[in-house]
């Protein structure tokens, strides 16, 4: 606090609430002049009105007085303090490529991409490498209702191998994409900033991402230590030398360097990997939550201080959200939302045949929460699903969760086939660049897994999809999945009877459908889940 200065009369704010605080007076106001001795009494009656009329007017203006620097000290504290927080936060303007190539707009929903990095600048060597300029060490996609009901927050582990898509950097420097890699290398490596993660978490999940937050070590010292600390639990001794946490069995309330511990430790829980470490994440930033939400902190100025000083120092956020009112405004956004319906969730995942260190989407389990996700469907049993809203005519969009022919006879009836078996060839034959990726995408997502894309095809009206001798039934299958009608199935007695089915997208691809499908209504069985609300979840 500041101290008063009574002897220079001047007014000083409170930088934690930015209210002024008025000086004390050291000296008694003068009393007006005594009435002379002697004389008549109504002469002192006349004069002891008179001095009491003169005191009146004495308070009345120094009252005014104080009031007007009062209002003037006031508006000059808030705006100190509007100033100070604009100033700490850093902003990034990323390049996301034309509105063509992303995912419909959420609307009303919300979604943000929150990437922590495991940079180490400016943290000496206790954390490793000092140089580092940090990668996608932990991402989760904040998913906000757009009736602000709930919220479902995906976790991407680091370890997964994606198609990391080409991208340019702020100062116009292209880099290359990957059709393997690491979802971790999409940023930092190769000099990709935070708007190369946004393009593939596009890609890979068909989401439409609106904004990015960025948060590194310090941001989890600050941030702990700004509410207070966050109540954690592990259920046995853990003495992790790489993370340097050391806690014994049960509940524990950690900040700072305590709480970097808890959140990096992976080697001394579970079976020792990225996997196990991620319910520890989910575990601290949901006592977080709870932490904010339920003392005074958002009602006490001095921890709302801390808290808002804490939030714009760690953060670097995209420009969009580069201001305090815009941060503000998304902070009331996800305060609408009652804790109990905050669900986080782990993306399902298999290991990867090719490397046991690696990690690959389960599919359809993974198609299916991330279909929930952009049509805004709920974990929480509380929350009314929302309608999903179909793509407009003619928008040329083709993603994952909305893209299928425009068909006039009825599509066909799936018949009973294990679509992970199936080889599946889709060639590009509507004219539009672009079309076999996202639709590649989308079987995947039904499960016929060995979906690849193929050369483009000559130019067709309708898509098609043809088949070895054989293979008529998963041919049946493939097409429902696609919405083709049956006239559009046929054989194709030169292909080799081994061979894949073959789907040729026609121009009917970029129509609306006539009925866009029905997007899943539960999530996916075994889906590693978090409620925000729950107090009993303790690291293993």
């Amino acid at each position: 606090m500041y101290e008063e200065k009574p002897e220079t009369g001047q007014y000083r704010v409170d930088p934690a609430s930015g209210i002024p605080r008025q000086r004390r007076r050291t000296a008694a106001e003068p009393t007006a002049a005594p009435a002379a001795e002697g004389g008549r009494r109504d002469s002192r009656r006349r004069a002891a009105a008179a001095a009491k009329r003169a005191r009146r007017r004495r308070v009345l203006k120094w009252t005014a007085g104080t009031g007007a620097l009062a209002m003037v000290a006031g508006c000059g504290g808030a705006y100190y303090l509007y100033q100070h927080f604009n100033s700490n936060i850093t902003s990034v303007k990323v390049q996301l490529g034309s509105e063509e190539e992303r995912p419909k707009a959420a609307g009303e929903a919300l979604n943000v991409l929150v990437l922590g990095t495991d940079s180490r600048k400016g943290l000496g060597r206790d954390y490793g490498d000092e140089g580092s300029n940090g990668h996608a060490d932990t991402t989760l996609l904040f998913h906000i209702a757009k009736d602000r009901s709930n919220a479902t927050v995906i976790s991407i582990p680091r370890d997964l191998m994606v198609p990391i898509p080409e991208c340019q950097s702020a100062d116009g420097k292209r880099i290359p994409g990957a059709a393997r890699d690491m979802f971790n290398n999409s940023l930092g490596q190769e000099g990709r900033d935070p708007g190369c993660s946004w393009k593939t978490v596009e890609k890979v999940t068909g989401i439409r991402v609106d904004h990015f937050v960025q948060v590194n070590f310090e941001a989890v010292k600050s941030l702990s230590t700004a509410v207070g600390g966050v109540e954690v639990c592990v259920a046995k001794d853990i003495n992790d030398t790489d993370s340097h946490l050391r806690m014994s069995k049960g509940r524990h309330v950690v900040q700072g360097d305590d709480a970097l511990a808890f959140v990096r430790t992976r080697h001394a829980v579970g079976f020792g990997g990225d996997l196990t470490r991620i319910p520890l994440q989910q575990q601290f930033i949901s006592s977080m939550i709870r932490k904010i939400k339920s003392d005074d902190t958002l009602t006490s100025p001095s921890k709302l201080y801390r808290l808002a000083d804490a939030a714009t120092r760690a953060l670097t956020v995209d420009s969009g959200i580069g201001s305090v009112d815009k941060l503000k405004d998304l902070a009331l956004d996800i305060s609408k939302v009652d804790t109990k319906n905050i669900t986080f969730a782990t993306v399902p995942v298999l290991d990867d045949p090719k490397d046991k260190d690696r990690l690959v989407l389960k599919q359809p389990d993974a198609g299916q929460l991330f279909s929930m996700i952009a049509t805004d469907r709920s974990l929480t049993e509380t929350a009314a699903p929302a309608t999903a809203e179909p793509a407009p005519a003619g928008s040329g969009e083709a993603s994952p969760a909305a893209t299928a022919p425009a068909t006039t006879a009825p599509a066909t009836t799936a018949p009973a086939v294990d679509a992970k078996a199936v080889r599946v060839t889709v060639r590009n034959g509507s004219g539009t660049r672009g079309q076999s990726g996202p639709t590649v995408d989308r079987l995947r997502a039904k499960g016929f897994t060995k979906a690849l894309t193929g050369p483009d095809a000559p130019a067709a009206a309708t898509t098609s999809v043809s088949y070895p001798t054989g293979q008529d039934t998963a041919a049946a299958a493939l097409a429902a999945a696609l919405g083709v009608p049956g006239d559009a199935v046929r054989p194709d007695p030169k292909a080799d009877p081994k061979g894949p089915l073959v789907v040729v997208l026609g121009k009917d691809v970029l129509a609306a459908p006539a009925t866009a499908p029905a997007p899943p209504t539960e999530a996916p069985k075994d889906l590693q889940r978090v409620q925000a609300d729950d107090t009993d979840v303790c690291a293993k």
